[in-house]
């Protein structure tokens, strides 16, 4: 399938974005893919680049200066954004608030939040320039409801909850649409990283249902975008079947 657009996704480099990333690819979306680990941009860029056009931006979002110097950096052909799907996002540690870590703290906000803000505002002007655009920002439903040593990590989902609808306010009559998917428990490495790298305790959270999956995400992403031009996806919410809130999930025990 041809398609003349171009899209640009954050933290592409695994779960959520990789996958968008690779359904866009397959639907004939040229690709600009982002992340902070270069050996994975390169190797899905050789996967992606044999079906569209792809080119890599390797950059933390945390760095304003570095995420204002890789999008400058884009070629002219690539310039003209249709889609932006912001979607780096990390949590770190599951503490209560007296015990939490100021680092944890900093590292949530700094990706969650600023780097969000610091992503959109790069890619904002040629938008607003071409009176076009499509911004999608993953949520949680960690978003739309705090949990027990959630703390920050809720706060800092609360704050994309609320920046994608000032967004939405802000760019209204400008011809840019502006979205959230906000998913439940999706199987990626994100509990791997919440847990810093102990792995048994992040496959614990995934065990005894079937949880989402990242392609489950990239799927409602696809079909967000590909609405008709006066259709809007503004904010949506999705879980597994086996869960029913943040604290609520029906786990089959051995």
């Amino acid at each position: 399938m041809k398609n003349n657009k171009t899209a640009i996704i954050t933290g592409a480099t695994s779960g959520i974005g990789r996958a968008t990333a690779r359904l866009f690819a397959q639907n004939g979306i040229r690709i600009i893919i982002c992340g902070r680990r270069e050996e994975r941009l390169q190797k899905l860029s050789e996967e992606l680049s044999a079906i569209t056009e792809v080119i890599i931006l390797n950059f933390d979002v945390r760095d304003k200066e570095k995420v204002e110097w890789a999008i400058k950096s884009i070629p002219a052909n690539f310039s003209d954004i249709d889609i932006l799907i912001n979607n780096a996002g990390n949590a770190h540690g599951l503490d209560t608030i007296d015990e939490g870590k100021t680092e944890d703290w900093d590292a949530m906000l700094d990706i969650n939040v600023k780097g969000l803000l610091y992503v959109t505002n790069a890619i904002l002007p040629n938008m607003i320039e071409r009176k076009s655009g499509h911004i999608i920002n993953i949520g949680s439903t960690a978003g739309k409801e705090v949990y027990p040593k959630g703390n920050v990590y809720c706060a800092s989902k609360f704050a994309v909850d609320a920046l994608n609808q000032g967004m939405r306010i802000d760019l209204n009559g400008k011809g840019i649409k502006v979205g959230a998917i906000n998913p439940g428990l999706v199987e990626t490495e994100f509990s791997e990283v919440r847990f810093k790298g102990d792995n048994e305790r992040a496959e614990k959270v995934y065990q005894g249902f079937t949880p989402l999956k990242p392609e489950d995400i990239a799927d409602i992403i696809w079909f967000a975008v590909t609405r008709p031009p006066h259709v809007n996806i503004a904010d949506l919410t999705v879980m597994c079947l086996d869960q029913a809130s943040s604290t609520i999930v029906n786990k089959v025990t051995s």
